[in-house]
C-alpha cells in the first residue's frame, strides 16, 4: 500500500486503437521513461474493453479517488464534484454541438466552442424549464460543463466525453427515454435561439446538443477520498482524438521531456513515484521498485523497452 503522498501521473491516450498509430509511434525514443520504467515494477493491470462506457484513465483515477463502481458508466463525477449527499443521482451535462452528416451525428470536441461564460448561463437558463419537466436541475460550474442533478441519473450509466468525441453518438448514447426526448427538444430549442445566430453570423460552431456523462451516486463505500498528488495530464489527447499522429509523436517527446523527466528526477533521488499508463481498453499502473543488484543489471542490459508496453495497452 503505497502512501499518499506518493506522487501519481496518470496518462490518458498513452496508446491507441488506429492502425496509425504504432507507425507514429515506433520511431520515437522516449529515453526519459525508458529510464523511469527501468526503476520500476508493474503494480496492477486494469484490463477492459474499447467500448466500454468509462475509458481506462477514468477508471484508474477512480480508484485513486475512492470512487471505483461495480457497473460501467456508473462513475459518479459529477455527484463528488458537486459535494452531493449519499445516493443523490447527479450526471455532467456538456452543452456542445454534433456534427450531422448524412447517416450519423458525430460529437466534435466542446472545448472547441470557445463559449463565454455568459453564452453558457443564457443557454442554461433556456434550457432549465424543460429539464425540469423531467425532475433535474441543472447548475453551472464552467462554459462547457454543468451539473445535473436528478433521480433519473442515479442509476443511468453514461458514456464518457471522451469515449464519444469524433464519434457516431447512437452507439453511445444512455438508455433513458426522458434523456432521449431532452435530446430532440433541445435541438429544436437551439436550432433558433438567438446565441446560436449570433456564433453563425461570426462562423464559430453552434450548440445543438448536449452530453450526460459522471452519472451516479455516491455510497458509503465510495464517496470520494481526494489525493493531491494524483496528476492526470492530457497532451496527448487532443492529437489522439483528432487522428493527427505527426502532433501525437510531438506530444509524446514533450511529455518524456518534461513531465516523465520529472517524475524521473524524483525516482533518481530516493521518492517512490507512481506511473499509470492508459490506453482504449487497459491501463497499467507501475511503482518505483527497490531492485536487488542482480535484477538492477538484468534491467540495465536488456530493459523493456517503452513501446513493449504501449503496445499491451
Amino acid at each position: 500500500m503505497l502512501d499518499d503522498s506518493v506522487q501519481h501521473l496518470i496518462v490518458p491516450f498513452a496508446s491507441c486503437s488506429s492502425d496509425d498509430w504504432l507507425q507514429a509511434t515506433s520511431p520515437i525514443e522516449l529515453k526519459n521513461l525508458g529510464h523511469l520504467l527501468r526503476g520500476m515494477k508493474l503494480a496492477d493491470t486494469d484490463s477492459g474493453q474499447a467500448d466500454s462506457l468509462c475509458p481506462p484513465h477514468e477508471r484508474v483515477l477512480a480508484r485513486a479517488c475512492g470512487l471505483s463502481s461495480d457497473v460501467d458508466g456508473l462513475m459518479p463525477w459529477a455527484a463528488y464534484e458537486a459535494k452531493a449527499d449519499l445516493h443523490e443521482g447527479w450526471a455532467f451535462v456538456t452543452p456542445c454541438h454534433w456534427a450531422m452528416g448524412r447517416e450519423h451525428a458525430t460529437l466534435t470536441d466542446p472545448a472547441t466552442l470557445d463559449m463565454s461564460q455568459d453564452e453558457s448561463r443564457t443557454l442554461l437558463a433556456a434550457m432549465q424549464p424543460y429539464f425540469a419537466t423531467e425532475g433535474i436541475t441543472l447548475h453551472y460550474l464552467e462554459p462547457t460543463c454543468w451539473l445535473a442533478q436528478g433521480e433519473v441519473f442515479r442509476s443511468l450509466p453514461t458514456a464518457s466525453v471522451d469515449r464519444v468525441l469524433g464519434r457516431n453518438v447512437d452507439r453511445w448514447l444512455p438508455p433513458s427515454k426522458a434523456i432521449k426526448l431532452l435530446q430532440n427538444e433541445m435541438q429544436m430549442l437551439l436550432y433558433t435561439h438567438p446565441i446560436n445566430d449570433e456564433r453563425a453570423a461570426q462562423g464559430q460552431r453552434t450548440v445543438n446538443s448536449f452530453w450526460a456523462s459522471g452519472s451516479g451516486a455516491l455510497t458509503a463505500s465510495a464517496n470520494g477520498n481526494p489525493q493531491v498528488n494524483v496528476n492526470v495530464t492530457r497532451v496527448l489527447a487532443p492529437a489522439a482524438l483528432s487522428n493527427d499522429w505527426a502532433a501525437y509523436a510531438q506530444a509524446w517527446t514533450q511529455l518524456d521531456g518534461t513531465v516523465i523527466a520529472q517524475l524521473l528526477t524524483q525516482q533518481n533521488i530516493g521518492k517512490t513515484v507512481r506511473l499509470s499508463l492508459c490506453g482504449e481498453s487497459h491501463a497499467m499502473t507501475f511503482d518505483t521498485a527497490r531492485h536487488g543488484m542482480l535484477t538492477t543489471l538484468k534491467n540495465v542490459l536488456s530493459p523493456h523497452k517503452p513501446m513493449t508496453w504501449l503496445k499491451q495497452l
